[in-house]
């Protein structure tokens, strides 16, 4: 799923509680994404409140993305911090592999989309042949021809 300015799904964020935590030195955000239940990443649901929150220069980990039975509302919890030593101390290393594994993910994705983009830039751009290469090639299927006639007759 892409997004970006005209993301259309920006504005169906809910804030469902916005605490400080002072004692952990951490923002814990809890969101409504409506509309997009089952369809929801963890990295999408972070650029969306990082544009959302104007959080741009903050660690976001998404703790928990939960999907309601029933209803196409996606309920998400987010933990802002402003040091990633800080949220290193604080939360489960499993989580930060798992996002470094998604991040990777998402990344060799990207690639593999440039890489056909890429390709294809590359032949649409005119290749400038020589005159002398343009006459080669057409003169050398015309000599070819009589070559093939001259053995079929020496066989009959």
């Amino acid at each position: 799923m892409k997004y970006g300015e005209d993301f259309p799904y920006m504005s169906i964020i809910e804030t469902v509680s916005d605490v400080n935590n002072t004692f952990l030195s951490r923002r814990e955000l809890t969101c409504n994404f409506a509309g997009l239940s089952g369809r929801l990443k963890k990295l999408e649901a972070v650029d969306m409140i990082k544009n959302e929150f104007n959080l741009a220069e903050k660690v976001i980990i998404p703790m928990r993305i939960q999907n309601h039975s029933g209803k196409s509302i996606t309920t998400g919890t987010f933990f802002v911090y402003d040091d990633e030593t800080l949220a290193k101390k604080h939360v489960n290393p499993t989580i930060f592999s798992r996002l470094e594994k998604a991040q990777a993910k998402q990344a060799e994705a990207q690639k593999a989309e440039e890489a056909p983009a890429e390709e294809a830039k590359a032949t649409e751009a005119p290749t400038e042949e020589s005159p002398a290469e343009e006459a080669e090639a057409t003169e050398a299927p015309t000599a070819e021809a009589p070559a093939e006639e001259t053995k079929e007759e020496k066989s009959e």
